[in-house]
Protein backbone atom coordinates (compact mmCIF):
# COMPACT_ATOMS: atom_id res chain seq x y z
CA UNK A 1 0.00 0.00 0.00
CA UNK A 2 1.05 3.64 -0.66
CA UNK A 3 0.30 6.47 0.73
CA UNK A 4 -0.26 9.95 -1.58
CA UNK A 5 0.11 13.09 -1.49
CA UNK A 6 -3.74 13.81 -1.02
CA UNK A 7 -3.24 11.70 1.96
CA UNK A 8 -0.70 13.56 3.88
CA UNK A 9 -3.24 16.64 3.10
CA UNK A 10 -6.34 15.83 4.60
CA UNK A 11 -4.25 14.99 7.38
CA UNK A 12 -2.29 18.14 7.93
CA UNK A 13 -6.00 20.45 7.05
CA UNK A 14 -7.50 18.07 9.84
CA UNK A 15 -4.82 18.55 12.43
CA UNK A 16 -5.30 22.44 12.06
CA UNK A 17 -8.47 22.78 13.60
CA UNK A 18 -7.25 20.17 16.56
CA UNK A 19 -4.30 21.98 17.34
CA UNK A 20 -6.14 25.39 17.29
CA UNK A 21 -9.29 24.31 19.65
CA UNK A 22 -8.74 21.04 21.33
CA UNK A 23 -5.47 20.12 21.65
CA UNK A 24 -4.62 16.80 22.69
CA UNK A 25 -4.68 13.31 21.92
CA UNK A 26 -8.40 13.14 21.58
CA UNK A 27 -8.58 15.54 19.10
CA UNK A 28 -5.86 13.62 17.11
CA UNK A 29 -7.09 10.13 17.01
CA UNK A 30 -10.58 11.60 16.12
CA UNK A 31 -8.98 13.01 13.10
CA UNK A 32 -6.67 10.23 12.32
CA UNK A 33 -9.09 7.34 12.85
CA UNK A 34 -11.31 9.20 10.58
CA UNK A 35 -8.98 9.56 7.89
CA UNK A 36 -7.65 6.03 8.52
CA UNK A 37 -11.26 4.74 7.78
CA UNK A 38 -11.19 6.58 4.61
CA UNK A 39 -7.87 5.34 3.57
CA UNK A 40 -9.15 1.38 3.92
CA UNK A 41 -12.48 2.10 2.45
CA UNK A 42 -10.42 4.02 -0.80
CA UNK A 43 -7.79 1.19 -0.58
CA UNK A 44 -10.86 -1.83 -0.43
CA UNK A 45 -12.31 -0.31 -3.55
CA UNK A 46 -8.89 0.13 -5.48
CA UNK A 47 -8.56 -2.43 -8.66
CA UNK A 48 -5.81 -5.77 -7.65
CA UNK A 49 -2.42 -5.31 -9.21
CA UNK A 50 -1.74 -8.74 -9.06
CA UNK A 51 -4.91 -10.29 -10.86
CA UNK A 52 -4.33 -8.14 -13.95
CA UNK A 53 -3.37 -9.73 -17.20
CA UNK A 54 -0.09 -8.62 -18.73
CA UNK A 55 0.89 -9.28 -22.73
CA UNK A 56 3.09 -7.82 -24.86
CA UNK A 57 3.51 -7.22 -29.02
CA UNK A 58 4.94 -5.01 -31.42
CA UNK A 59 8.27 -4.73 -33.12
CA UNK A 60 11.18 -7.04 -32.13
CA UNK A 61 14.01 -5.47 -34.13
CA UNK A 62 14.78 -1.96 -34.85
CA UNK A 63 17.87 -0.52 -36.70
CA UNK A 64 20.12 1.78 -34.64
CA UNK A 65 18.68 5.62 -34.98
CA UNK A 66 15.16 4.77 -35.20
CA UNK A 67 12.26 4.26 -33.23
CA UNK A 68 10.63 0.78 -32.08
CA UNK A 69 6.91 0.73 -30.70
CA UNK A 70 6.02 -2.23 -27.85
CA UNK A 71 2.32 -2.54 -27.39
CA UNK A 72 1.60 -3.57 -23.79
CA UNK A 73 -1.74 -4.90 -23.06
CA UNK A 74 -3.64 -4.64 -20.16
CA UNK A 75 -6.81 -6.80 -18.84
CA UNK A 76 -8.61 -5.94 -16.08
CA UNK A 77 -10.23 -9.13 -14.58
CA UNK A 78 -11.69 -7.71 -11.65
CA UNK A 79 -15.02 -6.15 -10.63
CA UNK A 80 -13.50 -2.79 -10.22
CA UNK A 81 -12.30 0.00 -12.16
CA UNK A 82 -8.52 0.57 -12.48
CA UNK A 83 -7.48 3.92 -12.14
CA UNK A 84 -3.29 3.08 -12.59
CA UNK A 85 -0.54 4.91 -13.29
CA UNK A 86 1.88 2.17 -15.01
CA UNK A 87 6.02 2.25 -15.37
CA UNK A 88 7.31 0.29 -17.95
CA UNK A 89 11.01 -0.50 -17.43
CA UNK A 90 13.67 -1.08 -19.81
CA UNK A 91 17.56 -0.30 -20.15
CA UNK A 92 18.54 3.24 -19.98
CA UNK A 93 19.89 2.97 -23.44
CA UNK A 94 17.00 2.27 -24.78
CA UNK A 95 15.83 5.93 -25.03
CA UNK A 96 17.98 9.41 -25.97
CA UNK A 97 19.48 10.47 -22.42
CA UNK A 98 16.60 12.81 -20.22
CA UNK A 99 13.61 11.63 -22.30
CA UNK A 100 13.26 8.04 -19.98
CA UNK A 101 10.75 9.67 -17.54
CA UNK A 102 8.30 10.63 -20.11
CA UNK A 103 8.10 7.51 -22.48
CA UNK A 104 8.09 4.90 -19.81
CA UNK A 105 5.74 6.61 -17.53
CA UNK A 106 1.68 5.99 -18.71
CA UNK A 107 -1.65 6.88 -17.17
CA UNK A 108 -5.00 4.41 -17.81
CA UNK A 109 -7.96 3.93 -16.50
CA UNK A 110 -9.81 0.08 -17.43
CA UNK A 111 -13.32 -0.47 -16.88
CA UNK A 112 -14.26 -4.20 -14.97
CA UNK A 113 -13.73 -6.69 -17.80
CA UNK A 114 -12.16 -4.52 -20.23
CA UNK A 115 -8.68 -4.43 -21.64
CA UNK A 116 -6.25 -1.44 -23.16
CA UNK A 117 -3.32 -0.63 -24.98
CA UNK A 118 -0.15 1.05 -23.93
CA UNK A 119 2.50 2.12 -26.39
CA UNK A 120 5.94 2.54 -25.14
CA UNK A 121 8.36 4.06 -27.73
CA UNK A 122 11.84 3.50 -27.73
CA UNK A 123 14.57 5.18 -29.34
CA UNK A 124 18.03 2.85 -28.48
CA UNK A 125 21.34 4.96 -28.40
CA UNK A 126 23.29 1.73 -28.53
CA UNK A 127 23.62 -1.70 -30.55
CA UNK A 128 22.38 -5.33 -29.15
CA UNK A 129 19.04 -6.61 -27.85
CA UNK A 130 17.04 -4.71 -25.03
CA UNK A 131 15.25 -6.66 -22.86
CA UNK A 132 12.20 -5.36 -20.82
CA UNK A 133 12.14 -5.40 -17.61
CA UNK A 134 9.63 -5.09 -14.46
CA UNK A 135 6.33 -3.34 -15.53
CA UNK A 136 5.02 -1.20 -12.30
CA UNK A 137 1.07 -0.40 -11.45
CA UNK A 138 -0.06 1.68 -8.67
CA UNK A 139 -3.55 1.52 -8.61
CA UNK A 140 -5.67 4.26 -6.87
CA UNK A 141 -9.26 3.95 -5.54
CA UNK A 142 -12.00 6.51 -6.67
CA UNK A 143 -10.42 8.96 -3.22
CA UNK A 144 -7.08 9.34 -4.36
CA UNK A 145 -5.80 8.36 -1.04
CA UNK A 146 -4.25 5.35 -1.38
CA UNK A 147 -2.75 3.05 -3.77
CA UNK A 148 -2.10 -0.41 -4.47
CA UNK A 149 1.24 -1.45 -5.95
CA UNK A 150 2.52 -4.32 -7.80
CA UNK A 151 4.72 -5.39 -10.24
CA UNK A 152 4.38 -7.98 -13.59
CA UNK A 153 6.95 -9.54 -15.40
CA UNK A 154 6.50 -9.31 -19.00
CA UNK A 155 9.16 -10.24 -21.02
CA UNK A 156 10.50 -8.93 -24.24
CA UNK A 157 13.53 -8.23 -26.46
CA UNK A 158 14.10 -5.84 -29.09
CA UNK A 159 17.60 -6.31 -31.00
CA UNK A 160 19.11 -3.24 -31.55
CA UNK A 161 20.76 -3.16 -35.63
CA UNK A 162 23.77 -1.70 -36.86
CA UNK A 163 22.43 1.65 -38.54
CA UNK A 164 24.48 0.83 -41.95
CA UNK A 165 24.99 4.51 -42.14
CA UNK A 166 27.50 4.09 -45.45
CA UNK A 167 24.84 2.54 -47.06
CA UNK A 168 24.64 5.73 -48.49
CA UNK A 169 27.92 5.47 -50.48
CA UNK A 170 26.68 2.23 -52.38
CA UNK A 171 25.13 3.58 -55.07
CA UNK A 172 28.27 5.47 -56.07
CA UNK A 173 30.80 2.38 -56.02
CA UNK A 174 27.83 0.10 -57.69
CA UNK A 175 27.82 2.68 -60.73
CA UNK A 176 31.70 1.77 -60.56
CA UNK A 177 31.57 -1.76 -60.43
CA UNK A 178 29.38 -1.83 -63.94
CA UNK A 179 32.03 0.20 -65.39
CA UNK A 180 34.70 -2.11 -64.74
CA UNK A 181 32.02 -4.96 -65.53
CA UNK A 182 31.32 -3.52 -68.90
CA UNK A 183 28.06 -2.77 -68.12
CA UNK A 184 27.77 0.74 -69.15
CA UNK A 185 27.86 2.82 -72.58
CA UNK A 186 31.80 3.70 -71.09
CA UNK A 187 32.69 0.21 -71.82
CA UNK A 188 36.31 -0.48 -69.66
CA UNK A 189 38.44 -2.29 -71.81
CA UNK A 190 41.79 -4.16 -70.98
CA UNK A 191 40.59 -4.12 -66.93
CA UNK A 192 40.51 -7.41 -64.99
CA UNK A 193 42.21 -11.38 -66.15
CA UNK A 194 38.49 -12.71 -66.26
CA UNK A 195 37.52 -13.47 -70.49
CA UNK A 196 34.73 -11.89 -71.74
CA UNK A 197 33.82 -11.58 -75.22
CA UNK A 198 34.94 -11.32 -78.50
CA UNK A 199 34.97 -8.17 -80.68
CA UNK A 200 36.06 -6.93 -84.26
CA UNK A 201 39.84 -5.60 -84.14
CA UNK A 202 39.88 -1.50 -83.94
CA UNK A 203 42.80 0.68 -84.77
CA UNK A 204 45.16 1.03 -81.26
CA UNK A 205 43.97 -2.58 -79.56
CA UNK A 206 47.09 -4.33 -77.85
CA UNK A 207 47.99 -6.94 -80.21
CA UNK A 208 48.68 -9.06 -77.80
CA UNK A 209 44.74 -9.38 -77.18
CA UNK A 210 43.68 -10.70 -80.73
CA UNK A 211 42.50 -14.26 -80.89
CA UNK A 212 44.52 -16.03 -83.78
CA UNK A 213 41.88 -19.17 -83.46
CA UNK A 214 38.81 -17.20 -83.67
CA UNK A 215 40.88 -14.81 -86.50
CA UNK A 216 41.17 -17.65 -88.41
CA UNK A 217 37.24 -18.97 -88.36
CA UNK A 218 36.15 -16.10 -89.60
CA UNK A 219 37.15 -13.11 -92.19
CA UNK A 220 38.20 -10.70 -89.72
CA UNK A 221 40.68 -10.16 -86.49
CA UNK A 222 38.99 -11.01 -83.57
CA UNK A 223 40.45 -9.96 -80.14
CA UNK A 224 39.47 -10.79 -76.37
CA UNK A 225 38.08 -8.19 -73.70
CA UNK A 226 38.36 -9.28 -70.13
CA UNK A 227 36.31 -8.58 -67.02
CA UNK A 228 37.13 -8.04 -63.31
CA UNK A 229 36.96 -11.82 -61.74
CA UNK A 230 33.82 -12.43 -60.34
CA UNK A 231 32.36 -15.40 -58.07
CA UNK A 232 35.57 -14.73 -56.10
CA UNK A 233 35.81 -15.13 -51.91
CA UNK A 234 36.35 -12.32 -49.32
CA UNK A 235 36.52 -13.19 -45.99
CA UNK A 236 35.59 -10.18 -43.53
CA UNK A 237 37.70 -10.42 -40.24
CA UNK A 238 36.32 -8.40 -37.29
CA UNK A 239 38.79 -7.94 -34.36
CA UNK A 240 36.78 -7.49 -31.57
CA UNK A 241 39.37 -7.74 -28.74
CA UNK A 242 40.56 -4.40 -26.68
CA UNK A 243 41.65 -2.17 -29.39
CA UNK A 244 38.18 -2.08 -31.09
CA UNK A 245 36.35 -0.87 -28.04
CA UNK A 246 38.27 2.57 -27.98
CA UNK A 247 35.98 5.65 -28.59
CA UNK A 248 36.34 7.42 -31.55
CA UNK A 249 33.95 10.25 -31.44
CA UNK A 250 30.66 8.66 -30.09
CA UNK A 251 31.38 5.45 -30.81
CA UNK A 252 33.73 2.41 -30.46
CA UNK A 253 35.80 1.46 -33.28
CA UNK A 254 33.98 -1.85 -33.67
CA UNK A 255 31.03 0.17 -34.44
CA UNK A 256 33.37 1.84 -37.48
CA UNK A 257 34.38 -1.44 -38.84
CA UNK A 258 31.04 -3.32 -39.09
CA UNK A 259 29.91 -0.31 -41.19
CA UNK A 260 32.63 -0.43 -43.56
CA UNK A 261 31.84 -4.43 -43.42
CA UNK A 262 28.42 -4.06 -43.92
CA UNK A 263 29.29 -1.97 -47.67
CA UNK A 264 31.85 -3.99 -48.80
CA UNK A 265 29.72 -7.09 -48.40
CA UNK A 266 26.73 -5.55 -49.55
CA UNK A 267 28.82 -4.64 -52.92
CA UNK A 268 31.09 -7.76 -53.24
CA UNK A 269 27.71 -9.39 -53.52
CA UNK A 270 26.08 -7.58 -55.87
CA UNK A 271 30.05 -8.03 -57.80
CA UNK A 272 28.82 -11.86 -57.91
CA UNK A 273 31.57 -12.64 -55.18
CA UNK A 274 30.82 -15.02 -52.13
CA UNK A 275 31.00 -13.23 -48.86
CA UNK A 276 31.55 -15.03 -45.46
CA UNK A 277 32.10 -13.14 -41.98
CA UNK A 278 34.22 -14.00 -38.81
CA UNK A 279 34.67 -11.76 -35.72
CA UNK A 280 37.53 -13.04 -33.39
CA UNK A 281 39.60 -11.93 -30.42
CA UNK A 282 40.20 -14.81 -28.31
CA UNK A 283 37.61 -17.44 -29.55
CA UNK A 284 34.94 -17.15 -32.40
CA UNK A 285 32.59 -14.25 -31.83
CA UNK A 286 30.37 -14.68 -34.65
CA UNK A 287 30.47 -16.68 -38.30
CA UNK A 288 28.67 -16.56 -40.80
CA UNK A 289 29.39 -18.64 -44.17
CA UNK A 290 27.76 -20.06 -47.10
CA UNK A 291 24.75 -17.50 -47.64
CA UNK A 292 23.44 -16.33 -51.09
CA UNK A 293 23.06 -12.30 -51.82
CA UNK A 294 19.57 -12.05 -50.96
CA UNK A 295 20.27 -13.40 -47.42
CA UNK A 296 23.96 -11.98 -46.80
CA UNK A 297 22.94 -8.51 -45.63
CA UNK A 298 20.00 -10.12 -43.31
CA UNK A 299 22.60 -13.01 -42.17
CA UNK A 300 25.65 -10.49 -41.26
CA UNK A 301 23.18 -7.90 -39.85
CA UNK A 302 21.23 -10.57 -37.24
CA UNK A 303 25.11 -12.17 -36.38
CA UNK A 304 26.27 -8.59 -35.55
CA UNK A 305 23.47 -6.94 -33.95
CA UNK A 306 24.40 -8.14 -30.15
CA UNK A 307 28.61 -7.76 -31.24
CA UNK A 308 30.79 -5.74 -28.30
CA UNK A 309 33.72 -5.51 -27.67
CA UNK A 310 35.80 -7.16 -24.93
CA UNK A 311 38.20 -6.27 -23.23
CA UNK A 312 41.06 -8.58 -23.35
CA UNK A 313 44.31 -8.62 -26.07
CA UNK A 314 43.16 -10.51 -29.39
CA UNK A 315 45.23 -13.76 -29.73
CA UNK A 316 46.61 -12.98 -33.34
CA UNK A 317 47.51 -16.70 -33.48
CA UNK A 318 44.42 -18.05 -33.30
CA UNK A 319 43.19 -15.12 -35.15
CA UNK A 320 44.94 -16.14 -38.44
CA UNK A 321 44.61 -20.13 -37.76
CA UNK A 322 40.70 -19.30 -38.08
CA UNK A 323 40.94 -17.42 -40.55
CA UNK A 324 42.92 -19.63 -42.59
CA UNK A 325 39.88 -22.39 -42.01
CA UNK A 326 37.34 -20.51 -42.60
CA UNK A 327 38.81 -19.68 -46.14
CA UNK A 328 40.81 -22.52 -47.46
CA UNK A 329 40.26 -21.16 -50.63
CA UNK A 330 42.16 -18.23 -51.98
CA UNK A 331 40.41 -15.49 -51.13
CA UNK A 332 40.32 -11.75 -50.56
CA UNK A 333 40.95 -11.65 -46.94
CA UNK A 334 39.99 -8.12 -45.06
CA UNK A 335 41.10 -7.82 -41.62
CA UNK A 336 39.39 -4.54 -39.89
CA UNK A 337 41.32 -4.08 -36.80
CA UNK A 338 43.69 -1.05 -34.95
CA UNK A 339 46.69 -0.05 -36.63
CA UNK A 340 48.84 0.69 -33.02
CA UNK A 341 51.88 -0.32 -33.40
CA UNK A 342 52.37 -2.52 -30.26
CA UNK A 343 49.47 -5.59 -31.57
CA UNK A 344 50.50 -5.25 -35.15
CA UNK A 345 54.11 -5.39 -34.67
CA UNK A 346 54.47 -8.14 -31.73
CA UNK A 347 51.25 -10.17 -33.17
CA UNK A 348 50.74 -9.51 -37.00
CA UNK A 349 53.89 -8.84 -38.75
CA UNK A 350 55.24 -12.49 -37.64
CA UNK A 351 52.00 -14.51 -38.45
CA UNK A 352 51.25 -12.60 -42.30
CA UNK A 353 53.16 -14.63 -43.92
CA UNK A 354 50.75 -17.83 -43.45
CA UNK A 355 47.97 -15.23 -45.37
CA UNK A 356 50.00 -13.62 -47.86
CA UNK A 357 51.21 -16.93 -49.08
CA UNK A 358 47.83 -18.23 -50.12
CA UNK A 359 45.66 -15.44 -49.59
CA UNK A 360 45.57 -11.55 -50.89
CA UNK A 361 45.46 -9.25 -47.75
CA UNK A 362 43.32 -6.29 -46.75
CA UNK A 363 43.39 -3.48 -43.88
CA UNK A 364 41.49 -1.67 -42.97
CA UNK A 365 41.58 0.85 -39.56
CA UNK A 366 40.03 3.13 -38.50
CA UNK A 367 41.27 6.09 -37.71
CA UNK A 368 41.20 9.03 -34.84
CA UNK A 369 40.38 12.71 -36.53
CA UNK A 370 41.40 14.40 -33.21
CA UNK A 371 44.75 13.08 -33.76
CA UNK A 372 45.02 14.84 -36.96
CA UNK A 373 43.74 18.03 -34.78
CA UNK A 374 46.39 17.69 -32.03
CA UNK A 375 49.14 17.50 -34.61
CA UNK A 376 47.88 21.23 -35.87
CA UNK A 377 47.87 22.49 -32.48
CA UNK A 378 49.89 25.86 -31.27
CA UNK A 379 49.93 28.78 -28.82
CA UNK A 380 50.19 26.84 -25.59
CA UNK A 381 52.49 24.93 -23.58
CA UNK A 382 50.00 22.39 -23.08
CA UNK A 383 49.12 22.35 -26.89
CA UNK A 384 52.64 21.66 -28.12
CA UNK A 385 52.67 18.98 -26.08
CA UNK A 386 49.75 17.58 -27.34
CA UNK A 387 51.01 17.97 -30.79
CA UNK A 388 54.19 16.66 -29.96
CA UNK A 389 51.97 13.69 -28.89
CA UNK A 390 50.06 13.55 -31.80
CA UNK A 391 52.81 13.70 -34.25
CA UNK A 392 54.24 10.59 -32.44
CA UNK A 393 51.50 8.50 -32.69
CA UNK A 394 50.77 9.64 -36.45
CA UNK A 395 54.63 8.06 -37.23
CA UNK A 396 53.61 4.98 -35.36
CA UNK A 397 50.80 4.19 -37.42
CA UNK A 398 52.70 5.23 -40.65
CA UNK A 399 55.38 2.98 -39.50
CA UNK A 400 52.87 0.15 -39.09
CA UNK A 401 50.84 0.27 -42.33
CA UNK A 402 54.62 1.17 -44.24
CA UNK A 403 55.99 -2.77 -42.55
CA UNK A 404 52.31 -4.25 -43.33
CA UNK A 405 53.13 -2.78 -47.76
CA UNK A 406 56.12 -4.25 -47.69
CA UNK A 407 54.48 -8.13 -46.59
CA UNK A 408 51.90 -7.38 -49.71
CA UNK A 409 49.31 -5.89 -47.89
CA UNK A 410 47.39 -3.27 -48.61
CA UNK A 411 46.49 -0.94 -46.12
CA UNK A 412 43.41 1.68 -45.51
CA UNK A 413 43.67 4.16 -42.81
CA UNK A 414 41.00 6.77 -42.82
CA UNK A 415 38.27 8.16 -40.33
CA UNK A 416 35.41 6.44 -39.52
CA UNK A 417 32.76 8.50 -42.11
CA UNK A 418 35.41 7.91 -44.64
CA UNK A 419 36.73 3.89 -43.70
CA UNK A 420 33.56 2.39 -45.17
CA UNK A 421 33.85 4.23 -48.90
CA UNK A 422 37.81 3.88 -49.08
CA UNK A 423 37.49 0.17 -48.13
CA UNK A 424 35.00 0.17 -50.89
CA UNK A 425 37.39 1.73 -53.37
CA UNK A 426 40.06 -0.18 -52.59
CA UNK A 427 38.33 -3.53 -53.25
CA UNK A 428 37.42 -2.11 -56.32
CA UNK A 429 41.29 -0.87 -56.92
CA UNK A 430 41.97 -4.87 -56.42
CA UNK A 431 39.40 -6.14 -58.60
CA UNK A 432 39.95 -4.06 -61.58
CA UNK A 433 44.23 -4.68 -61.21
CA UNK A 434 42.99 -8.90 -61.43
CA UNK A 435 44.69 -9.06 -57.71
CA UNK A 436 42.06 -10.95 -56.11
Amino acid sequence: MALTGRAALLATLGSLPVGIWEPGWTGILAVNASLAAVCACDYALAAPVRRLLLTRSGDTSVRLGDTADVTLTITNPSGRLLRARLRDAWPPSSWLPGTAFAASRHRLTVPAGERRRLTTRLRPTRRGDRHADRVTIRSYGPLGLVARQGTHKVPWTVRVLPPFTSRRHLPSKLARLRELDGRTSALTRGEGTEFDSLRAYVPGDDTRSIDWRATARQSTVAVRTWRPERDRRLLLVLDTGRTSAGRVGDAPRLDASLDAALLLAALASRAGDHVDLLAYDRRVRALVQGRTARDLLPSLVAATAALEPELIETDARGLIATALRTAPRRSLIVLLTALDAAPIEAGLLPLLPQLTRRHTVLLASVADPRIAGMAQARGTIDAVYEAAAAAQAQTERHRSAEHLRRHGVTVVDAPPDELAPALADAYLALKATGRL
